[in-house]
């Protein structure tokens, strides 16, 4: 398995700057890849959808952003080995593709992409309903069309110019969360000057209740509502097939995923729960940072989160469209999308499928403002659990490709899951568990079972249509090689 010929077979469509339109470039530098690999992990869910989480399991929800991060890590493991060994556009799409079939890179393909785009219309309007607040002159519609239009015209000049912004948009939540954990722990410990926080206390972990105040389940439930704010760890390997160094980008971005998630999700959540009891009704009503900044007596800590979960979501929109239209380039180049998603300008830009990628988006946001409770609320929930079947196919992926790799170029090998494939195993089996687990959870109408029931829907008709395609493709090679083998015996 030689570096260049299996590059290109896994879809990384690398062209040089001479060559104008022949594929993707290395625009992305090394300090965008690490703000990429930093940001990727911290997502608006974060900051707006830990409140529920701390509500429903107390203190306890450390544990479940523990056991969901530490599922996170496995994965991207997994994921970290195969792309050091196979830098590519397509990451895992393109590692199914190879590992388990053109079926499952097909499939996994369609379902991200079909998930990030419905992203970028969430995203979209929870930017929109910030800026409306402090601009209500201009209407949230408009500032949904503005957002989208501006960061679609981001990522069609360069993909150096998505990098810029990207790293600006991650430095911003890095410096954010990095001074909220700081002056946090120094209220906590008393040393804050001008501060009386009469509530911070590590106490606060045990007390009102004590650590697990709903009982051991809620960290189950409390998993369900975190689960999905991890979505985003990886894309830095989509990233890294267009950066200066691949290998050395994927290996670093993994090998720091631990203390990524350690930091910016346990510390900051374990700072949240210690300035403040777990059941105090500011959490809920304002939000769990604002309510901690509140406590705190820091003058306009609404605005100052509204700010950072504002870039937040124009970080998660940039790079939503980034990686919908790289798996589209992907898709396109494996045969599995129109060829046109393969097509690159002279600046190494798929156009068309960022085109089309945000023509859906802009769709999504339409049907989001007009049928928020019926088409809308039916894209959200059939693509809610499309992140745990990513992971999925990563471990199963991983099972296979392990073998190609050692059998083909052990040397590639520089990044390895641990104690395979026992864990790798493990890994899935928790995935499958959380699955089963979301089965149970049947209150709203975005419960658990209809996520996940609607989810395996949509990914059923896709499967379906990917093995009609395989087959179909098969049936014409089929009818094409004896063809091709007569004219060749007529021509000697």
């Amino acid at each position: 398995m030689t570096s260049q010929p299996t590059l290109q077979k896994a879809g990384s469509g690398h062209g040089s700057p001479e060559e104008p339109g022949s594929g993707l470039q290395a625009g992305l530098k090394n300090r965008h890849l690490t703000m990429i690999a930093i940001g990727g992990v911290i997502g608006a869910g974060l900051f707006v959808g830990s409140s529920s989480g701390i509500a429903t399991a107390g203190p306890g929800i450390l544990l479940s952003y523990a056991l969901v991060g530490t599922l996170v890590v496995l994965v991207m493991r997994m994921l970290g080995e195969m792309s050091a060994a196979n830098p590519t556009s397509g990451s895992f799409s393109a590692h199914a593709d190879r590992a388990l079939g053109r079926w499952a890179g097909f499939s996994i393909g369609w379902l991200y992409w079909f998930f990030w785009v419905v992203v970028l219309a969430v995203e979209a309007t929870a930017g929109a309903k910030i800026l409306e607040g402090w601009i209500p002159a201009v209407p949230q519609w408009g500032w949904a069309l503005i957002v989208m239009v501006v960061l679609t015209a981001t990522n069609l000049v360069s993909v150096g110019s998505y990098g810029e912004f990207e790293f600006w948009f991650a430095g911003i939540k890095v410096v954010a969360i990095g001074a909220f954990i700081i002056v946090g722990l120094l209220a906590i410990f008393g040393v804050l000057p001008g501060v009386h926080a009469d509530q911070a206390s590590f106490g606060n972990l045990t007390g009102h209740g004590g650590f697990l105040p709903h009982g051991p389940g809620a960290i189950l439930t409390g998993v369900l509502l975190v689960v999905f704010s991890f979505m985003g760890s990886e894309i830095a390997t989509l990233a890294a097939g267009e950066s200066e160094d691949p290998q050395r980008a994927v290996t670093k971005s993994t090998n720091s995923i631990i203390w990524r998630i350690g930091v910016f999700y346990l510390g900051s959540i374990l700072v949240v729960v210690s300035l403040l009891p777990w059941d105090s009704k500011a959490i809920t009503d304002k939000g769990s940072y604002v309510a901690a900044l509140d406590s705190l007596g820091i003058a306009h800590a609404g605005q100052i989160m509204n700010f950072i979960v504002l870039t937040s979501v124009l970080s998660c929109l940039n790079s939503g469209l980034y990686t919908a239209s790289r798996m589209a380039f992907s898709l396109g180049e494996r045969g599995d999308a129109p060829k046109a998603f393969a097509r690159t300008n002279s600046r190494g830009v798929p156009m068309a499928a960022i085109v089309v990628s945000v023509v859906f988006g802009f769709v999504a946001v339409f049907f989001n403002y007009k049928f928020p409770d019926s088409v809308f609320l039916f894209l959200v929930n059939s693509s809610g659990a499309v992140a745990l079947f990513v992971w999925l196919v990563i471990c199963f992926s991983q099972l296979r490709m392990r073998r190609i790799i050692q059998r083909e170029a052990p040397e590639k090998l520089v990044v390895k899951m641990w104690l395979y494939p026992y864990l790798t195993w493990a890994t899935a089996a928790l995935i499958v568990f959380v699955l089963g687990y979301m089965l149970t959870d049947t209150e709203g109408e975005s419960s658990g079972r209809t996520t996940v029931l609607l989810s395996l829907l949509v990914a059923a008709v896709v499967i379906v249509i990917a093995v009609v395609k395989q087959k179909m493709t098969g049936d014409r090679a089929a009818v094409a090689a004896p063809a091709a083998e007569s004219e060749k015996v007529s021509a000697g």
